[in-house]
Order: structure tokens, then C-alpha cells, then sequence
């Protein structure tokens, strides 16, 4: 194909790639701000390769049909054009993946750094939950107030059965701890997970919960009893969930 005629296609792959993939997307159906800032990121990255296979593979269809009654090959003759046109095209793609990673993971709902931690438990709105990994079950210590449950099971024997309850549409600090080995908290429907280790509090932030119930799971081989450290996450509204942390005996949160 001559350096002419690659030249348009190359830009009008880069032109479908930039218009069919919009970082500033109206999203829909997402259970976290956590889970829909990984899953727009992994749409454009998708939509990002799918263009390039496309264009990559249309040019060698192309390059076969043309050529396939070709007696002998000849030598590829420099095309100055042509070099620019395929290493602006390549920079254009890096550039394009180095900023949809960095508007993700800049993002203080997926990656937290200490001053956002902060400032989302200095939040009179927000809510604060501790999640400690024991072998082989989940402590919940509730923020503001004294409630502290259990779910899972130790040496064979079920410690408890209750969920951790977070409420919707509120900025929630999820604080994860360990308090033997190493453990991690993954909720996979919510888009979250963190490392739970020994001597050392990690934190989650996220914001935007629908109401509902998700699975929790210990995601770090822990021991025998590693797969029974299950858990459900329930998911209420504001007023259930003030009420919950108040007095969690008489209040339902699900089933």
C-alpha cells in the first residue's frame, strides 16, 4: 500500500478511535463510583484496542488482496511520510491510554491518599466503617457509634452471621485491618478491594452505593478455613442505616 493511500486510513482509524470511545460518557447501571470509574476505564480501553485490531487487520487484508498475484516480492522503498504518519499515530494511542488511566486512577474513589481519607471522615455526612480479617471471619466496627459485629467462621465454628451494612448514596471510608495474617477485602459487584494486613490500616473511599445485597469475600489465601471467610454487604438507605448503627437488634437491613 503506498504511504498516500495509508496515510487517510491511519487517520481516520484514529478519528473512530477518539469519537467511539468518550471518556465523559453518561454512565448507567453501576453499583459504586468505584466500580463505574474501573468499568468506563476498561470500556475505553477495550473500545481503544478493538479500533487498532480493526485497523491493523483491515490493512493487512488489504495488503494480501492487493498483492496476491505478485510473481516475486520487491523491496519496501523508504516513505518518510509514511514513518511519521505510524509513530504520530502510535504517541497519539499511548497518549490517549496514559490519560484515561490517569483520570481513573487520580481519582481519590479508586486510588485514596491520606488527605483524602481525611477529609472524607472529617465529612459530618460521610460514614466510617472498620473491617477487621480474623482467621477465618470479618469484624465490623461502626464509627460514632459501639456497635461491633462478626460474619464468618473461626476453627470449624460459626462466630457470626451479621452483614456489614453500608448506607447509599453516602461517601463511605472503608478502614481494613488484619488481625493475625494477611487478609483482603474484595466486593467485586461494588468495585472494591483492599489488602487487610497485620499492623497496618488501609483505606477505601467510595461514594454512590445502590441499595441492594453484594457478596463479600476474603481474596487472599488465609488458611484452611480461607473459603469461609464469606460475608454480604447490605446496601440502605441513609435513615435504615443511622437507625441500624443505633440499635442493630430490632432494625432489618435484609435478608
Amino acid at each position: 500500500m503506498r504511504g498516500k493511500r495509508l496515510v487517510p486510513v491511519l487517520v481516520a482509524g484514529i478519528a473512530v478511535l477518539v469519537a467511539f470511545v468518550d471518556p465523559a460518557a453518561a454512565s448507567s447501571g453501576y453499583q459504586s463510583a468505584t466500580e463505574e470509574l474501573i468499568r468506563n476505564l476498561n470500556s475505553q480501553l477495550v473500545a481503544a484496542a478493538i479500533t487498532i485490531t480493526l485497523l491493523v487487520e483491515g490493512i493487512l487484508v488489504y495488503t494480501v488482496w492487493k498483492f496476491r498475484n505478485a510473481d516475486e516480492a520487491k523491496p519496501t522503498k523508504e516513505n518518510r511520510r509514511l514513518e511519521i504518519t505510524w509513530t504520530v499515530a502510535t504517541a497519539v494511542v499511548l497518549l490517549f491510554v496514559g490519560v484515561s488511566a490517569y483520570h481513573a486512577v487520580a481519582d481519590p474513589y479508586l486510588l485514596s491518599s491520606g488527605d483524602d481519607v481525611q477529609a472524607a471522615m472529617a465529612n459530618e455526612d460521610s460514614a466510617t466503617v472498620t473491617v477487621e480479617g480474623v482467621q477465618w471471619y470479618w469484624n465490623y466496627d461502626y464509627a460514632g457509634s459501639n456497635v461491633s459485629m462478626s460474619s464468618g467462621a473461626g476453627n470449624d465454628t460459626v462466630v457470626g452471621n451479621q452483614p456489614l451494612v453500608l448506607p447509599a448514596d453516602t461517601e463511605v471510608t472503608i478502614q481494613t485491618e488484619s488481625n493475625d495474617v494477611i487478609h483482603a477485602f474484595h466486593a467485586p459487584e461494588l468495585g472494591l478491594k483492599m489488602d487487610a494486613l497485620p499492623g497496618q490500616q488501609n483505606h477505601l473511599v467510595t461514594n454512590d452505593l445502590d441499595e441492594g445485597t453484594y457478596q463479600l469475600y476474603c481474596a487472599e489465601f488465609c488458611g484452611a478455613g480461607h473459603s469461609k471467610m464469606l460475608s454480604k454487604i447490605h446496601v440502605v438507605d441513609r435513615d435504615t442505616y443511622d437507625a441500624y448503627i443505633n440499635d442493630p437488634e430490632n432494625v432489618s437491613v435484609g435478608a
